[in-house]
């Protein structure tokens, strides 16, 4: 079997969860025999990308504010023309020195809109590339509404022009791309379905709480840490509280709130074991970000979601009401979220039943390889050597898409 090389981008701005799925496919994609190289371009995580690919590390920027107005580098200044030419020219590197097989852009073009200067560069040395690699965007299955006109015209006019596959990591059985993306049956690029791309089931957790808080890691989030806090304090009752506020948390800001606690909450920046201690707790609040659904889903507890919505951000709110009403979990909007109605809204989920065992597919990580493989394998035969693309201009859908 031939051993395939796999060039995978991911840029992460606020908060870890697209480097998180994207860390996960990648060692799949390792783990099914591909040379895998990531290319990432946000603040440096500890242990992300993981063992078992390689990485190469652009300049990092992050997001100016909760809005993604903006790009700013680690110091919080603004980038420039040139920081921009350096980056793109390092990316355009990495390719050339990966020559790989199939390239796999996370998000973009439905979302990272903010990286055109790097990626369309990048698409163009693809196309140009002889023989040419097979491109796949990687999207979660709920995304970020669009409200300006045609943004969404020019997304699927750059995937059709230039994308092989779209793959999709979600259960069609939950959510549908087409539920978020109003022009989905525009796309004439290969749309399928990986799956929810979930860790491995986690051992027995190793210390059990009551309420279990985690804020991911995002720099958002600093109301339910707030509130969690002051719950914890005035709480009447022995719950035994966990706090996880984020890696991104400025550390003068963890050491105020860790002094300040009550002895009932443990404090932490972060837990390798977060997937482990949701298996032994009796409830995870958490905002609704797809990473932590897939391991609250993984773990079977009882779950509070408290949605990010600032700066107009939608797509953890879809997701949180769409798995309120299949009962697998409970909701608290943003804005109503304030110390006392965080304690009142923990207990009545408490007194919930522990929820049933769902059948959605967790499966994502591992079905992506297979579907990057089999695809590439089909799609090289269709193609032969050389090819320039040129995307097949009928209607024929017939077996591509599953909603």
């Amino acid at each position: 079997m031939k051993r395939l090389r796999a060039f995978f981008y991911v840029q992460h701005l606020l908060g870890i969860g697209h480097l998180a799925r994207a860390s996960r496919i990648a060692a799949a994609l390792a783990d099914d025999g591909f040379d895998v190289t990531v290319v990432t371009g946000g603040a440096p995580i500890e242990g992300f990308p993981g063992l078992g690919v390689k990485s190469v590390a652009l300049p990092p920027v992050t997001s100016g504010d909760e809005g993604f107005s903006g790009l700013v580098d680690l110091q919080g200044k603004p980038i420039d023309d040139a920081f921009k030419k350096r980056r793109s020219g390092m990316l355009l590197q990495a390719f050339r020195d990966c020559r790989p097989d199939v390239v796999i852009v996370e998000a973009f073009p439905f979302g990272r809109r903010q990286m055109r200067f790097e990626l369309l560069p990048l698409i163009e040395a693809i196309d140009a590339s002889s023989p040419r690699p097979l491109l796949a965007t990687s999207v979660r299955d709920i995304l970020q509404e669009r409200v300006k006109p045609g943004r969404n015209e020019e997304t699927v006019d750059l995937i059709n022009r230039h994308f092989d596959l779209v793959m999709v990591h979600g259960d069609p059985a939950f959510a549908t791309i087409d539920k978020t993306f109003p022009q989905a049956r525009a796309i004439r690029a290969e749309v399928t379905y990986t799956g929810l791309v979930a860790a491995p089931p986690s051992p027995a957790a190793s210390e059990r709480f009551d309420v279990l808080v985690s804020v991911g890691g995002g720099a958002a989030g600093k109301r339910l840490v707030s509130s969690t806090i002051a719950a914890a304090r005035n709480a009447n009752n022995a719950w035994k509280w966990c706090l996880i506020t984020g890696p991104n948390l400025p550390k003068d800001e963890f050491d105020v709130i860790a002094r300040d606690a009550a002895p009932s909450l443990s404090i932490f920046r972060f837990r390798e074991d977060f997937a482990s201690l949701l298996t032994g707790a009796r409830l995870s609040v958490s905002q609704a970000g797809y990473n932590t659904v897939c391991d609250v889903l993984r773990a079977g507890c009882r779950s509070l979601l408290v949605p990010f919505a600032a700066g107009g951000e939608t797509e953890q709110t879809v997701r949180a009401l769409m798995l309120e009403e299949l009962g697998l979990a409970t909701v608290l909007m943003e804005k109503d979220l304030t110390p006392e109605g965080l304690a009142q809204t923990i207990q009545q989920a408490l007194l919930r039943p522990t929820p049933s065992a769902h059948r959605l597919d967790l499966e994502g990580a591992r079905r992506s390889a297979q579907i990057l493989r089999e695809r590439h394998r089909t799609w090289s035969l269709k193609v032969g050597p050389g090819f320039e693309k040129v995307h097949d201009q009928t209607d024929d859908t017939s077996g591509r898409r599953a909603w």
